[in-house]
């Protein structure tokens, strides 16, 4: 029997369907037994005569796939294939797909609830009542705001749809920019500079920058606007923490939302600002598309494994 490993520590806590679907098709599932993201060590330890890996965000290095020698496909429950080293994969014939489709909604409609807590305060009203403390938070309208995007793929397109079906006007900023697409949706692409300058909302949806620089550094914190607010749904490095860290401290922004964190679980200094909403990286975390991306990465995984015995 072909062994797989489901490692991401949530798999198949809404639904027996993933591990349904691979039983019926007659494999054996290894489990993630730390309830974490797994380390290098342990994905060899616990997988070494694995066929396959639903994966989440565990480094999948060439040390991983030597130590490997089954691996044939390697099958992303998320869009993002920054922890996987693709060229170690295409090196050793290992396929490594993912589920672009599955995140959209639930990462797009994250944003939007991260820009009405951070505008109208929610977080810190909700906090003051917890603590029997009876106190009206004086907040903005999202009303008549600027909203840049920076990442128009598709959650960006979907966050800037959600955004102009609210009224907002609508700036981009892409590396391949869709400009018919923008064109019909009426958002307007231009250079990162302006969008940092001029936005009233910045929601940042790219990649992980491969060299390991921030997209957004220093520099480019400093063109923000004081009144501004930032939400980075994204990956952490993409944003330099310190430098937002810094302007958050000194009022030189307004406030930021942050699902994601160089390091994770994050504790760090952000735990300590009034202005910034702090959420632990589950932009898919919607039990529909979470669910959904499950699935859809063992189909995938199948069809790979499938295709490998032709």
């Amino acid at each position: 029997m072909k062994k797989i490993l489901t490692s991401p520590s949530s798999y198949g806590q809404i639904s027996d369907e993933p591990y349904d679907l691979l039983i019926s098709n007659g494999f054996e599932i290894i489990k993630n037994p730390y309830g974490r993201k797994l380390t290098e060590e342990e994905v060899i330890e616990i997988a070494h005569d694995c066929v396959g890996i639903v994966a989440g965000v565990e480094s999948l290095t060439a040390k991983v796939m030597d130590a490997m020698p089954k691996l044939k496909c390697i099958s992303r429950v998320g869009v993002g294939m920054d922890s996987v080293d693709l060229d170690a994969a295409k090196e050793r014939n290992i396929k490594v797909v993912n589920t672009p489709d599955g995140p959209t909604q639930a990462v797009a409609e994250l944003t939007l609830g991260l820009t009405f807590s951070l505008l109208r305060k929610i977080h810190l009203a909700d906090a003051n009542m917890k603590k029997r403390v009876w106190k009206k938070e004086t907040g903005n309208l999202l009303f008549k705001k600027k909203i840049g995007i920076i990442g128009l793929g598709r959650i960006g397109k979907m966050a800037a749809a959600s955004f102009r079906a609210l009224g907002n006007e609508v700036v981009g900023y892409d590396l391949f920019p869709d400009v018919g697409w923008a064109s019909t949706n009426k958002v307007e692409f231009v250079d990162l500079n302006t969008l940092l300058k001029t936005a009233d909302i910045i929601t940042i949806h790219i990649p992980a920058p491969s060299a390991g620089k921030p997209v957004i550094g220093e520099e480019e914190i400093h063109l923000i606007k004081p009144d501004a607010f930032v939400v980075n749904v994204s990956r952490g490095g993409v944003v330099d923490e310190k430098a937002l860290y810094d302007a958050l401290l000194s009022n030189k922004i307004a406030g930021a939302a942050i699902d994601v964190f160089s390091d994770e679980p994050y504790d760090g200094l952000f735990c300590d600002l009034a202005n910034v909403v702090l959420t632990p990286h589950l932009g898919s975390y919607a039990k529909e598309g979470k669910l959904q991306m499950e699935l859809d990465a063992v189909k995938n995984l199948m069809q790979v494994l499938k295709e490998d015995a032709v």
